[in-house]
C-alpha cells in the first residue's frame, strides 16, 4: 500500500511529520480528505481540526487557526500560523 509524506508546520516548529494513510482538514471550500494518489491541490484551510491517519492506524489531532494545505505527488504541507497540539492525542482504530 502506497502512503502520504506528511509534514505539519506552525511559524515557529515542526509539529508533526512521517507516513500516514489519511489526512482530512477543513478549507474554505469544505471537507477534504487525502488520500495516496489524490491530485495536486492547494487548500486555504479554516480555523478547525487536522486529523491524520498514520500507516499503523494511530490517529493524530491538532486545532489549527488556518493557513494552507498543499498535495503533490504524494506529499502533504500543512501550514498554519498557530497549532494547538495540547490536544493531540493518538487513538487506535
Amino acid at each position: 500500500m502506497s502512503s502520504l509524506k506528511v509534514e505539519m508546520v506552525a511559524a515557529d516548529r515542526k509539529v508533526w511529520e512521517g507516513e500516514a494513510k489519511f489526512v482530512r482538514a477543513r478549507s474554505i471550500a469544505g471537507e477534504l480528505g487525502i488520500m495516496p494518489g489524490h491530485s495536486p491541490l492547494l487548500g486555504i484551510l479554516v480555523e478547525g481540526e487536522v486529523t491524520i491517519e498514520s500507516v499503523d492506524g494511530q490517529r493524530q489531532t491538532v486545532t489549527v487557526d488556518g493557513g494552507f494545505l498543499s498535495v503533490d505527488s504524494d506529499v502533504v504541507t500543512i501550514v498554519a500560523e498557530h497549532v494547538d497540539a495540547s490536544s493531540m492525542h493518538t487513538s487506535g482504530r
